[in-house]
């Protein structure tokens, strides 16, 4: 296979792209002459821009994409971002996204080997010359991406720094958390307590419970992350905990920082989040509860991280809405985890971290 203009789709979303980013490292390795660019949605492109093995960023909107019928300018935009895959000539396009539309995408290229997942969604094989069959589902994410390099000849990385996070950027990030009032090199425990499904969102007033055994233990103090979405759990938080004195930073980081900031802490507490994966992907140790999901599919990847799932007989069962809503029985198997047991993980985590 001829990897020397390789395209990676994989558009979204945040934590899927952290999880995506092994096989761009043994893609490198393996053929560092390689030029390879990456097909990423908008609003997570800053996570591949400036990354020192990305040759080049194709960002699109795939939100205006999905309006084309509606508007002329969507339909241009649409046609040029045709066009540029096009043109880039590409030797091979690797399809980890797995869906119609990126799938289309590799056609569109015209490159000559365009590999995807046999078990992809929406008829999106239908666009490949090569197709990667897994030996289960049972997988976790990072591997099933890896399955994909090793399928076109591809060896298992050997470096780590799959998201390599600058010295300049950390020390913005320590520069940032002065200014918030925590002092050079006081170390902290990040909270991401947001989740996109509310099947994953463990109730806030826990975290703040965490939060507050671990000062009363430690003396550590906390910085809550997230996007706009995140304001709201970050303020009943930061309320809840203030004898914690907790810094809110919800919505008020752009991705870039949010990395830094996270490969900054001494441990994380979170749902089952993209930052999640962004923690596992920097070397920050994970505490995360999981409710619907499953952690041997997309829990933190690699070792020394904590993870509490499984709490009742329907988990995981993968769905954004409970089939118990309104019952009694709702989000049962994120209550049936008391902010104890977290508090317990989170303190033994912190004391390795030491």
């Amino acid at each position: 296979m001829n990897f020397q203009r390789t395209l990676i789709i994989k558009p979204s979303s945040m934590g899927d792209i952290v999880q995506a980013l092994p096989v761009l490292t043994a893609l490198k390795e393996s053929h560092p002459e390689a030029r390879v660019s990456w097909l990423v949605a908008r609003a997570f492109a800053e996570i591949l821009e400036g990354h020192p093995r990305v040759d080049e960023v194709i960002v699109f909107d795939r939100h205006r994409i999905g309006r084309m019928s509606h508007s002329l300018g969507a339909a241009r935009e649409f046609f040029t971002l045709l066009e540029t895959l096009r043109k880039r000539q590409f030797t091979t396009a690797l399809d980890l996204q797995g869906l119609f539309r990126s799938g289309f995408f590799a056609a569109a290229t015209g490159a000559p080997s365009r590999v995807g997942f046999h078990s992809a969604r929406e008829f999106a094989p239908l666009f490949y010359t090569d197709v990667v069959r897994l030996p289960s589902d049972e997988m976790h994410a990072v591997d099933r991406y890896l399955a994909m390099a090793q399928h076109v000849g591809l060896g298992l990385p050997k470096a780590t720094d799959h998201l390599p996070v600058p010295a300049l950027s950390r020390a913005a990030a320590r520069a940032h958390l002065a200014q918030e009032g925590l002092a050079p090199g006081e170390p902290f425990v990040a909270v991401c307590a947001h989740a996109r499904w509310e099947t994953k969102q463990w109730p806030p007033e826990r975290f703040a419970e965490v939060l507050l055994a671990l000062h009363a233990a430690t003396g550590a103090r906390a910085v809550l992350f997230g996007g706009e979405p995140a304001e709201a759990i970050g303020r009943r938080i930061a309320a809840a905990a203030a004898a914690a004195q907790p810094v809110d930073l919800t919505h008020r980081t752009t991705l870039r920082e949010l990395v830094a900031l996270i490969a900054e802490a001494r441990a994380i507490v979170t749902n089952d989040s993209g930052p999640m994966h962004v923690a596992a992907a920097v070397g920050t140790p994970v505490v995360a509860v999981f409710g619907p999901t499953n952690p041997v599919r997309t829990g933190p990847y690699g070792p020394g991280h904590r993870v509490i799932a499984g709490r009742a007989p329907c988990s995981p069962c993968y769905r954004r809405e409970c089939p118990y809503k309104g019952g009694p029985q709702a989000l049962c198997c994120l209550k049936n985890i008391a902010s104890e047991e977290v508090a317990r993980l989170l303190l033994e985590t912190w004391a390795a971290g030491g």
